[in-house]
């Protein structure tokens, strides 16, 4: 942090009235973690860190060793546009997590991310993402969800709430910095999607996750309910996180070669590459939940199949059209991910593998020119197309052999993710469901 940057902080912060600040960070399973302190501790807080119980934090610490400071990143202050302003408003910034001898907490996602961003950096790169995360609205939060309209894609319906809580959240957004290109209605009934203006991966994860409160936040005011779930409804479509992504080297699209098919760069390709090898091992980490898998079958706009196309969405890998005159637009276009993920760990892991197909050179398989999910089992099989993971159980345990997954997360949260997530499965094989009751009860 630069003496300039705090000075700016302390500075606004007094301009704008503000009396309290909400520090935030995330677990590891990106749930988003918040205390608040008054201006008068800014100074401190930014000098030294404020304190906290890092014990109580899941996947953070033991509780021998559990002492952890939050030192504001004063590059993330804003105010929240939802709290009243007329006598004090309040503020927001994202921390970074350190120990008390002040060395980086290996456990803290920003960190996770913050690391291999410095890889890529290394290798000349600077990391953009753009995703698009689509949820859910219902009328509140029981089950089963009552959903608040029957559109489709892109629908307009003349009493649609709904749009009016989109306008709301894009305005809110836009308000706190946040660039916002397009929002429509989705697929799904009640579903709906805002798009996040392309940005480096470290402000996207921020904004992801600043995303996802504020989504939820302008619903519960306007007395409905917004969820991120990948798979609430069955029958329909699920929600997914599709991540835009290229690599700028030197100010230029790293990925756009116009001498090549489709102006896509031999880099692009090792790119694609990279990430079509290990897709399976970071699944668990794009898709971290039991109900993640439920989105993941063929049939509903959902990439399960490991291939890669220019136009098909049914590909794991889509590859946009090239806009001439366009060459920052170029990029690539993972399927897999949902809105539920960690953003932090989501992003370094997809980095991780894309940067481990340029240093290997690695070549990706022809692209598919049609549509993966109609053809035939033995089809895909001769033209070696795999996969992604079926379930939680089954990710896991790919994810545990992973060595670049160890890596990039590094030991503390490899090992404290699986740790949680097997946990997660045993609770969730244990339960008897509502389907089997139906299914089973009557006749067995």
């Amino acid at each position: 942090m630069s003496g300039e940057d705090r000075e700016y902080v302390i500075k606004r912060a007094k301009e704008l009235d503000v009396k309290f600040i909400r520090l935030w960070f995330t677990d590891i399973l990106g749930t988003l973690k918040s205390f608040a302190i008054t201006v008068e501790e800014l100074e401190n807080a930014l000098d030294e860190g404020m304190g906290f119980d890092g014990g109580a934090i899941e996947g953070f610490a033991r509780t021998d060793e559990s002492d952890m400071l939050a030192v504001p990143d004063p590059s993330t202050f804003v105010l929240l546009p939802w709290r009243p302003r007329d006598h004090h408003a309040v503020a927001r910034m994202f921390c970074d997590i350190y120990r008390p001898d002040g060395q980086p907490f290996e456990g803290d996602p920003r960190y996770v991310l913050r690391r291999i961003l410095r890889q890529a950096a290394e290798m000349g790169f600077n990391y953009y993402v753009g995703p698009e995360l689509e949820y859910f609205y219902f009328q509140n939060s029981e089950s089963p969800p009552i959903p608040l309209d029957q559109g489709g894609y892109f629908d307009l319906t003349p009493l649609d709430v709904a749009s009016d809580l989109r306008r709301e959240t894009v305005l809110a957004l836009e308000e706190m910095g946040i660039g916002v290109e397009f929002s429509h209605h989705e697929v799904a009934v009640s579903q709906h999607e805002i798009d996040l203006r392309y940005t480096d991966a470290l402000t996207m994860a921020d904004n992801a996750m600043t995303y996802r409160l504020v989504v939820k936040q302008v619903a519960m005011a306007n007395n409905v309910y917004a969820t991120f779930m990948p798979k609430p409804l069955a029958g329909h479509n699920g929600s997914g996180m599709h991540v835009h992504q290229s690599l700028f080297s030197g100010g230029s699209n790293a990925f756009f070669d116009p001498s090549m098919p489709h102006n896509l760069s031999a880099v692009a390709r090792q790119f694609i590459a990279g990430l079509l090898k290990h897709a399976p091992e970071i699944t668990a980490v794009t898709n971290q939940w039991v109900n993640s898998y439920k989105r993941l079958v063929p049939g509903y706009e959902a990439p399960v199949y490991l291939s890669w196309a220019h136009k098909n969405r049914s590909d794991l890998i889509r590859v946009p059209s090239y806009k001439p005159g366009k060459a920052e637009s170029t990029r690539i276009e993972y399927r897999a991910p949902d809105p539920a993920c960690n953003p932090y760990l989501a992003f370094a892991v997809m980095l991780a593998a894309g940067l481990d197909g340029i240093r290997n050179k690695l070549e990706p398989p022809d692209p598919t020119l049609t549509d993966v999910s109609a053809m035939s089992e033995a089809e895909r099989r001769e033209l070696g197309i795999g996969v992604l993971p079926a379930s939680l159980d089954e990710a896991i345990e790919i994810m545990q052999g992973s060595a670049l997954v160890r890596e990039a997360l590094g030991d503390h949260v490899f090992g404290s993710f699986i740790q949680n997530k097997k946990m997660e499965w045993e609770t969730y094989r244990s339960q008897v469901t509502d389907y089997e009751l139906k299914r089973y009860l009557p006749t067995l």
